[in-house]
């Protein structure tokens, strides 16, 4: 008997450990801002959370790799704190990418785009998915998506490309589709894996980032800051990598000067994903239309790089007149225990990030000193 005691309470201290150990693994006191910022846990328990959107109704929801589910945050109260995160759906195949669009929720899940239709209203018996299309490529290296509808009221789609560096038909593309699967078409080529896309608010032209390459040192290539005022451009990849670095092997007898240059080569390796304009009333007047890219973070350099969120004062025309680091200290002395993901600008003002290694949302708000 009292060895079965001691097996409950140890039973019962690994449960509780498993939730307090991890929630203090979340070192947001870490975190350096500017000046008036404070960033803290908007919500807790959102394994592997990836793409985010806002629903009508305010429902925050969360794609993700790894996990396979789709989640949907609330914050019923108002009280900026989100009390409950369900599950609506798991077992999906890398289901990163999320829009909401007329009440219905689209997810990218690598082959297919599926739909949820009229999703909030029916957060605890979610409907089952309807596939708009399912013509996308099966291979899942870099075959996770990042969704976005642009101001032509097509929804935005990056085809990764299936390896480190190659050349294959139908692959390191940006797509566009009807919101009911018709209209398929390429936007933009020579994209080797973008995770964020986003529309200038002032003439609706599309930004991007794009991961450069791996295996050519711990300082090349850069990742990329791409814009595409208009369809097919080309990016150069896997010919051209950063502004001016033909590829070793593609780029044999290529002229980068034929592609189009990114407007700003970005840390390389630092896997630059989600971004987003500033477009709330918030943030002090300088921050208005501002560029916010996560960093999401480096796996194969001798030093760590990334784990962190930039911002960027850019023209509506494609030039980038500085870039700053707006959030830092995921990574302590080449250990980290975040990876910031997606950003996503509030009604009030205020910025959430996911984040994908901790399994939280954090909440950005700034009250002037």
């Amino acid at each position: 008997m009292i060895l079965m005691k001691n097996i409950n309470v140890f039973t019962l201290f690994i449960g509780i450990c498993l939730v307090q150990c991890t929630q203090a693994e979340t070192r947001v006191d870490l975190l350096e801002l500017p000046p008036g910022f404070h960033i803290e846990i908007y919500a807790d328990g959102v394994e592997n959370a990836r793409q985010m959107v806002r629903g009508d109704e305010g429902t925050i929801f969360v794609g993700t790799r790894r996990a396979g589910k789709l989640w949907a945050v609330s914050d019923e109260d108002g009280d900026q704190f989100a009390e409950q995160v369900r599950m609506i759906d798991s077992d999906l195949t890398m289901p990163s990418g999320v829009e909401f669009l007329g009440g219905d929720l689209y997810v990218g899940a690598v082959d297919r785009i599926l739909r949820y239709e009229g999703i909030e209203s029916r957060l605890d018996q979610p409907p089952e998915p309807v596939v708009i299309t399912d013509v996308f490529p099966e291979k899942t290296h870099h075959g996770w998506k990042y969704l976005r509808f642009g101001p032509d009221g097509m929804l935005y789609i990056p085809i990764g490309v299936p390896c480190n560096i190659c050349d294959e038909e139908g692959f390191g593309e940006i797509r566009r589709i009807n919101p009911d699967g018709s209209g398929m078409e390429v936007f933009a080529h020579g994209v080797r894996n973008s995770v964020g896309l986003a529309f200038h608010p002032d003439n609706g032209q599309l930004w991007f980032t794009d991961n450069g390459r791996d295996m050519l040192g711990d300082d090349l290539p850069a990742d990329e800051l791409n814009h595409a005022p208009d369809q097919g451009m080309h990016f150069g990849f896997p010919y051209c990598h950063q502004s001016d670095l033909p590829d070793e092997e593609f780029g044999k007898d290529q002229d980068c000067g034929d592609y189009t240059a990114p407007v700003s080569d970005l840390d390389p390796h630092a896997a630059a994903l989600g971004l987003v304009f500033y477009t709330g009333q918030m943030y002090p007047s300088e921050y208005s239309n501002r560029l916010f890219i996560t960093q999401h973070g480096s796996w194969n350099r001798s030093e760590k790089s990334g784990y962190r969120i930039l911002v960027l004062d850019v023209q509506a025309n494609g030039k980038v007149l500085d870039t700053q680091v707006f959030v830092s200290g995921w990574l302590q002395n080449e250990e980290d225990w975040g990876r910031p993901n997606d950003v996503l600008v509030m009604p009030d003002g205020a910025l959430l990030v996911s984040d994908d290694k901790a399994g939280v949302i954090y909440r950005i708000s700034y009250v002037a000193e």
